[in-house]
């Protein structure tokens, strides 16, 4: 299919094309949302939980095929063999751009279940997002701040109790929650004033990724780390809708997640919290020689 220059014409097409295969696929999403909601029956609940992530996908394959007909990107994808789709994942990446939640719905559609992101509680209430994220199964985490920890020590642990009682249901449904270990987008600026000691990475934020195993981590099997670079050139949405976003390498690695990640108390056990930190901060010293390789600097 011939293409339109890069630039801002070509990115005003992919940009319509996004949004209006997002109405598409968005309105019959709310439309099963609010009958989801109104049903008292879970059974029935769950068979439309299927139904509505099933639209999701659609909307995921049908951007990705947006991608592929309207821009000149260059794909380098490794690592994706034995994933499956009936597993149940904690899924880690590092954050370069707005892109990257595009770029790992296009690699891990088909190969993993539908990503799922820990929300927060009161995000649950967004109109219209917060529906569609509850119908389809996002796990919501209400998380107590230090302040009302000192105020109220008896809500200490409360509210990871609160998010493992919730996340009982992805027992019986293939799970894969995905975490940004970074919390942002990755800026030099933002790497140096972090005071990181990585070239191409942010400090991980070891507190988010320990909550999400404390309440997840009986239910999740296996660790996918996603690495994703831009050798020739990153930038944001609409960078990617103009074309001036032209190769997207992106490299999966498996790890086992062991029992002891998911056993311990982050916030309240000095010890635990030092091993802790000492697991993620080696995977991310790797990550970033990785990344230095990918991005040409080694």
């Amino acid at each position: 299919m011939p293409r339109l220059p890069a630039g801002p014409m070509r990115g005003a097409v992919m940009f319509l094309a996004i949004v209006l295969n997002t109405i598409a696929h968005g309105l019959p999403l709310l439309a099963l949302a609010v009958v989801k909601l109104a049903l008292p029956w879970p059974a029935a609940r769950r068979r439309l939980s299927v139904a509505l992530t099933a639209i999701a996908e659609r909307w995921v394959a049908v951007n990705g095929a947006l991608i592929a007909s309207l821009q000149s990107v260059r794909w380098e994808v490794r690592g994706l063999e034995g994933l499956d789709r009936r597993g149940w994942y904690l899924v880690i990446a590092n954050h370069r751009s707005w892109v990257d939640i595009l770029a790992l719905q296009t690699v891990l559609r088909g190969r993993v279940p539908f990503l799922k992101f820990f929300i927060k509680d009161q995000l649950r209430w967004v109109p219209l997002l917060g529906l569609a994220w509850w119908a389809l199964d996002m796990p919501f985490m209400k998380r107590y701040s230090r302040a009302e920890l000192e105020r109220h020590p008896e809500l200490r642990g409360v509210d990871l109790e609160t998010t493992r009682r919730a996340c009982e249901r992805f027992r019986e449904q293939p799970t894969s929650v995905i975490n940004f270990v970074e919390g942002t987008r990755f800026t030099p600026a933002k790497r140096i004033a972090g005071g990181a000691p990585y070239r191409q990475l942010l400090a991980p934020r070891a507190g988010g990724i320990a909550f999400v195993l404390g309440a997840l981590g009986s239910i999740l099997h296996e660790l996918v780390d996603v690495t994703v670079a831009y050798p020739a050139g990153e930038g944001g949405f609409w960078d990617l809708c103009c074309g001036r976003i032209t190769r997207i390498v992106v490299e999966v690695r498996r790890l086992p997640l062991e029992p002891w990640l998911a056993a311990g108390d982050y916030a309240g056990d000095p010890a635990f919290r030092e091993r802790f930190q000492s697991w993620l901060g080696a995977l991310w010293a790797a990550k970033d020689q990785r990344l230095g390789v990918l991005l040409g600097g080694d």
